[in-house]
């Protein structure tokens, strides 16, 4: 049977407990991570009534938090504060399949893209280059990479790559940070291995009056494999209708199916 995983910003988790559960009792993937759910891990609520029993979580009052919420039983086996900034914004489980799921909420860096005069893009930079270190050490495998990784790396996954260039998320610096994380971990992007063409977006911001006509979307929200680990051909994709759901989170999630 496929293990199906979707990632999703939910913009705190105890504000938006409904669509949570609207998500998995229409969508009913295996295992879900969640992130930014700003809650400390005990108050996080449950969802067992609808068969997720289980959870794996670090959490914070009010800021960062990342949670995977799963049918069958998780053994957490990682969860790391990288560059040091004491954040909630990892965490990895491995699931009875043998696949291990890790969970990040990547920094997402302030509005300056400069070091020298914002420390946020410094410490972005230097979380990227703690998570490439680590997977050049343990090589992953059987491993699922997800989460907001606060960075849209392809000219398609941003409504206009020209515009954007100087803006966080999209920085050549922060593009080539991510691709090294990518590379040490010989990580494949699952979603544009399945849409390799087109405009492709997970975040659409609240400024936008209309943000599905205005459509100025970044595809922040990522799932990444290891090489041994095979997806089910064509399964990736962005639930973009969760975006005009009431009272939204401003990610919509994505999902991916591997055969295990």
């Amino acid at each position: 049977m496929p293990l199906t995983i979707c990632t999703w910003n939910i913009n705190s988790v105890r504000l938006r407990e409904a669509l949570v559960a609207r998500l998995l009792t229409e969508e009913a993937p295996d295992i879900l991570c969640l992130q930014e759910c700003k809650s400390p891990v005990e108050k996080i609520p449950s969802f067992e009534g609808l068969g997720y029993g289980h959870i794996i979580a670090r959490g914070q009052k009010g800021y960062n938090g990342v949670a995977i919420l799963s049918r069958q039983p998780l053994e957490e086996v990682a969860a790391h504060d990288h560059a040091g900034l004491g954040h909630a914004r990892h965490v990895a489980a491995r699931h009875p399949s043998g696949v291990t799921v890790h969970n990040y909420y990547v920094p997402a860096g302030g509005d300056v893209a400069d070091r020298e005069v914002n420390e946020k893009f410094g410490q972005k930079l230097d979380y990227l280059t703690d998570m490439r270190d680590l997977f050049s050490a343990q090589k992953p495998e059987r491993a699922v990479l997800v989460g907001d990784l606060n960075i849209a790396p392809l000219e398609d996954d941003v409504w206009s790559h020209k515009q954007l260039l100087k803006v966080v998320s999209h920085t050549p610096i922060e593009v080539a940070h991510l691709e090294d994380v990518r590379q040490a971990g010989n990580w494949v992007d699952v979603t544009r291995d399945h849409l390799p063409e087109g405009k492709l977006y997970s975040w659409w911001s609240y400024r936008a009056r209309d943000w599905s006509a205005a459509d100025k979307g970044r595809r922040l929200d990522h799932v990444w494999a290891s090489p041994d680990l095979p997806t089910v051909p064509g399964s990736s994709r962005i639930l973009r209708d969760a975006r005009g759901w009431e009272k939204p989170s401003d990610h919509a999630p994505v999902f991916a199916s591997f055969d295990v």
